[in-house]
């Protein structure tokens, strides 16, 4: 389980980010698509971090609104 930043891109794309593994990112037209796609993306970083008998981090974010 992973917390996931989704939001739209500027080229109407939408982006997903995991901050608990640096550098995985996705995108797709879609939400549902840019979900999809960071499902697989999460897949193939942890399995490579463990391919490569690299430590898989744990999550560690907490989300929270802050009006401004």
């Amino acid at each position: 389980m992973r917390q996931v930043i989704i939001y739209p891109g500027e080229d109407n794309y939408w982006v997903v980010e995991v901050p608990s593994l640096p550098g995985c990112i996705s995108q797709g037209k879609t939400r549902e698509e840019a979900i999809a796609n960071i499902k697989e993306a999460i897949q193939g970083y942890i399995k490579a971090l463990e391919d490569d008998g690299l430590p898989v981090p744990e999550e560690r974010f907490e989300a929270m609104m802050v009006a401004v």
